[in-house]
């Protein structure tokens, strides 16, 4: 895979839940983290992602927001 994003993490899927229109995925990257992604079901099915299948997180990085309360 080659990819222009700069920030892909490997990790195995430990749950789906699917909607109609939008599935989420939840990806374990190791050392209890978990890693959430809210994507099309479409995209769910074309990928054949399952539990147990191991995926990438691939973050954009002008995508990710930091808050502070």
């Amino acid at each position: 895979m080659r990819i222009s994003a700069r920030n892909s993490i490997n990790g195995t899927i430990i749950s789906i839940t699917k909607g109609v229109v939008n599935s989420e995925v939840v990806l374990d990257i190791g050392d209890g983290i978990l890693v959430t992604s809210i994507i099309s079901t479409h995209a769910v099915e074309s990928l054949g992602l399952k539990e147990g299948v191991q995926a990438f997180a691939v973050i954009k990085s002008s995508e990710v927001m930091i808050a502070v309360d």
